[in-house]
């Protein structure tokens, strides 16, 4: 049976930045079905448009991008740097897991350079543990089943592959992207209106260039031209083995 495959970010293109390249080797060599869900629209992502704006781009460059695997586009509804764990953001991300049921899911580490990346990531981790117990109601107005078991839960590559006191964070294990790096970009080029944004505010011109430098880093691990790095969460009641390693191949 083919396994679903769920991305769960807090903006849309940190996918494409992170995981796009396992995504694609998992869709194209295992036969997976990819979901992308993001926590926000992007709406503070310009330095030129309105939040509605940029919202509507944004969700219209992340469906793009997910379009290229055949991929379900799903945002969560909150607003960037306003990710807050509270009752209703736990409610709205359990109603994602619920509608994708993934049997993998792929977030942020708990430690990133802004703290939307960081509440993602424990929201997700939350949201995959109690998504199977059906005493947790979303109140969606169309809510979705419980979800079955516990997926697999894997953690990306903090950006720039470093804490929040610069010092390296190494993975668990690296997977080869170099055959995929094409459609990776492709993805990430999606996201158009991003380079505007990361040129203002982070001083960053050319962000595809920036994905491959990061890309590069993790390849090296591996004596490999393109490589993206992960941990597995395993905690109590998350599986133990390293599904995603056993459908690429990783040694």
């Amino acid at each position: 049976m083919s396994q679903t495959v769920l991305s769960f970010m807090a903006h849309p293109d940190d996918a494409e930045f992170k995981c796009a390249g396992t995504l694609i080797r998992l869709k194209r060599e295992a036969g997976c079905r990819i979901a992308i869900a993001t926590a926000t629209s992007g709406d503070c992502g310009s330095v030129q448009h309105s939040p509605a704006e940029i919202a509507r781009i944004r969700h219209a460059e992340a469906k793009a991008a997910a379009s290229i695997l055949d991929a379900d586009y799903y945002c969560a509804g909150s607003k960037d740097v306003l990710i807050v764990y509270d009752q209703p953001t736990i409610q709205r991300f359990v109603e994602v897991i619920r509608k994708v049921r993934p049997d993998i899911v792929i977030t942020h580490p708990p430690v990133d350079y802004m703290v939307d990346h960081e509440m993602t990531s424990r929201l997700v981790r939350t949201a995959c543990f109690i998504a199977g117990g059906p005493n947790f109601l979303t109140y969606d107005i169309d809510p979705a089943p419980p979800a079955g078991c516990v997926p697999h839960l894997y953690y990306t590559d903090p950006v720039e592959e470093k804490d929040i006191y610069g010092r390296p964070v190494e993975p668990d294990f690296v997977v080869d992207i170099t055959d995929v790096l094409p459609t990776k970009e492709k993805m990430l080029a999606s996201h158009v209106s991003q380079r505007e944004w990361l040129r203002a505010h982070h001083g960053i011109d050319e962000y595809i260039d920036s994905m491959k430098r990061s890309a590069t880093v993790r390849g090296q691990r591996i004596g490999r031209p393109a490589g993206e790095g992960f941990r597995q969460h395993l905690g109590h009641a998350y599986p133990q083995n390293n599904i995603i390693a056993e459908l690429l191949g990783v040694k």
